[in-house]
């Protein structure tokens, strides 16, 4: 958590809840594994992961799509189209030790994603609800405990890439081209 501020890969640590210092610990656990046996190591650090399937659009189709308001908070995404294209481009250019930000362009607010998915379909969006109000499970809550706003600056010079979805518009707008 850094409290909606822009990061890269040097920000420290700051876990907000037990599922973060598991993603920590796992780190600290490859890198040892990787420094004992002389092995090269990658680290990829992954966001909010959409794509067919599993997006706003498939949420609100199905009905099961909230619009919750927590003042401040965003949250970073990535289509998993990206995401397979990154692995591809750290296979073909391997950098031993190396540590990216996976994220698109443009950290955003959860009900802003919901909102363009309706537009999308020609829906009225669901009511907003307030953070403190959506008697969300521990779990769900637990993605609201970090804000951060992630730069993806390494990911793009080291590997060359340019996102095919730099934001969640392009990438819903993708999905509902080809969703027929």
């Amino acid at each position: 958590d850094h409290q909606g501020a822009w990061i890269d890969e040097t920000a420290g640590l700051f876990p907000a809840n037990e599922r973060s210092r598991r993603r920590i610990a796992a780190e600290a656990a490859w890198t040892a594994f990787a420094m004992e046996r002389d092995l090269p190591l990658v680290i990829f650090r992954l966001p909010g992961i959409y794509g067919p399937g599993r997006s706003a659009l498939d949420a609100v189709r199905a009905g099961r799509a909230r619009r919750i308001d927590k003042k401040g908070q965003v949250f970073n995404r990535m289509h998993v189209d990206d995401i397979a294209q990154v692995l591809a481009a750290s296979i073909a250019r391997p950098e031993a030790d190396a540590l990216f930000n996976l994220a698109d362009d443009e950290p955003s607010v959860q009900h802003e994603v919901i909102d363009y998915a309706c537009r999308l379909l020609g829906v009225a969006p669901p009511p907003l609800i307030a953070f403190e109000e959506a008697g969300l499970s521990e779990m769900a809550a637990s993605f609201y405990a970090d804000n951060k706003r992630i730069r993806n600056d390494r990911m793009k010079e080291k590997l060359g890439i340019v996102l095919r979805y730099p934001s969640y518009r392009e990438g819903l707008d993708a999905i509902f081209a080809a969703s027929g």
